[in-house]
């Protein structure tokens, strides 16, 4: 009988890289025995009449042979095919220097088993390579930058991305921040400069004048004694870019006054919800609840409005506080008021309030020796002046411009001109 030799070798999932499968089926006909040749394959070798599956694990040209026969015939059958390699797909990145923007970028491809190469920058220049181990990428901009590496062995596309994050440039900003006694911007002033800048590592502080207390610390102090108008530049580092602002200030001269504008003084009644108590070196108005043994003695105008028609009304001192029905406030100073200047020979016009640019005026009153703690106001009139002299001998002038009727939080308001420091 003859000898018809025949099988077929199929690549499984028509996968031809390393690991193959190849499934052999076997129509031989007339034969009674076989004899299989796997070369490079697992197994090497058969006997057996259909042999199933064989796996090649490395690149590389193969041939099957089958050799068949009977006791008369005999004949061979050869299959050759090609396996390509296993293709690993890897590459690491590094941002060199830091990871701010603009930034260099090493690329390291550790991909193994392709043939070609080719390379996408998404944002970057050069923007794609086709080389195996392209040349250092430039991005520019801030934020999420794809870097994909796609690779073929021969016949398969094998592909891998990775992101980088890179950081925005660097934005230079700071504010001038007065200390709160120079609120006025008269010399001699004091200010904190705040760095608002963004994505910096380094600093330098410099200034047209002034004294500025660490040139290279992120935030610092800056001291000016005479008045006029200086610029304060900020350069900020990122080891990458250099970038400054400069901004302008203008100091005035020294005036030894504070103007405080729109004060509220809240009647008896109010003592909690607007407050009578005011504090010249806080600035505010206090409520009772708020005053204690660590603050009462920074209080110096104590406000007393009998009720929402301000038919008595009057300041008097801290140290007073009780015999008006308020509670003792605890380490009271003395001040001395004239409530009423009618009932004295000092005088204080409307003109002379706003006219008044330093505190000249202020000196030349002898506030304390015609003071009167029996006098008192009520609203008829409108402006009214209280001038008032500090135990420390701060004299000041408190222009009562509206008395504002509405129930038990009915205020005065009022605009105070006060020296800084005795004369």
């Amino acid at each position: 009988m003859l000898v018809n030799s025949e099988f077929q070798a199929t690549i499984q999932n028509d996968n031809y890289t390393a690991p193959v499968s190849v499934s052999i089926k076997n129509s031989t006909t007339g034969a009674d025995f076989y004899k299989w040749s796997f070369e490079g394959g697992s197994p090497d070798s058969s006997n057996e009449q259909y042999p199933g599956t064989v796996i090649y694990n490395k690149a590389g040209t193969y041939t099957i042979t089958l050799e068949a026969w009977n006791n008369n015939e005999r004949d061979v059958k050869e299959f050759t095919f090609s396996v390509d390699s296993t293709v690993h797909v890897e590459f690491n990145t590094e941002i060199l220097i830091n990871d701010f923007a603009p930034a260099e970028i090493k690329i390291t491809n550790l991909t193994t088993g392709a043939s070609a190469f080719e390379w996408i920058f998404d944002g970057g220049e050069p923007a794609s390579s086709n080389e195996q181990f392209p040349e250092n990428v430039i991005f520019d901009s801030p934020g999420e930058h794809k870097v994909t590496l796609t690779v073929n062995n021969g016949r398969e596309i094998f592909s891998t991305t990775q992101i980088i994050n890179l950081l925005p440039k660097i934005e230079v900003d700071f504010e001038i921040e007065p200390s709160f006694d120079d609120f006025d911007y008269e010399v001699p002033f004091t200010a904190s400069l705040i760095n608002k800048t963004q994505n910096g590592l380094t600093y330098l502080w410099r200034s047209t004048g002034g004294t500025i207390v660490d040139k290279n610390a992120e935030n610092t102090e800056i001291t000016f004694t005479y008045p006029g108008t200086y610029t304060i530049t900020l350069e900020g580092n990122n080891e990458k870019e250099t970038k400054s602002l400069g901004k302008e200030i203008t100091l005035k001269a020294n005036t030894n006054l504070y103007t405080l504008n729109n004060v509220k003084f809240g009647i008896k009644k109010a003592e909690e919800t607007i407050g009578c108590f005011y504090s010249l070196s806080e600035r505010k108005i206090l409520p009772q609840s708020e005053i204690n043994s660590t603050n009462g003695q920074n209080i110096n105008l104590v406000f007393f409005g009998l009720d929402a028609s301000f038919s008595r009304c009057y300041f008097l001192s801290p140290a007073d506080a009780l015999s008006s029905g308020f509670a003792s406030i605890p380490n009271p100073t003395q001040t001395y008021f004239i409530n009423d200047l009618n009932q004295s020979a000092l005088t204080f016009t409307d003109t002379e309030f706003d006219e008044m640019v330093n505190d000249a005026k202020l000196k030349t009153l002898g506030i304390k020796a015609a003071s009167n703690t029996t006098s008192w106001f009520t609203n008829v009139f409108i402006p009214r002046f209280v001038l008032f002299e500090t135990e420390n001998g701060i004299k000041g002038v408190i222009r009562i411009k509206a008395f504002v009727s509405q129930g038990s939080d009915s205020y005065i308001l009022a605009d105070i001109k006060v020296q800084k420091e005795p004369a």
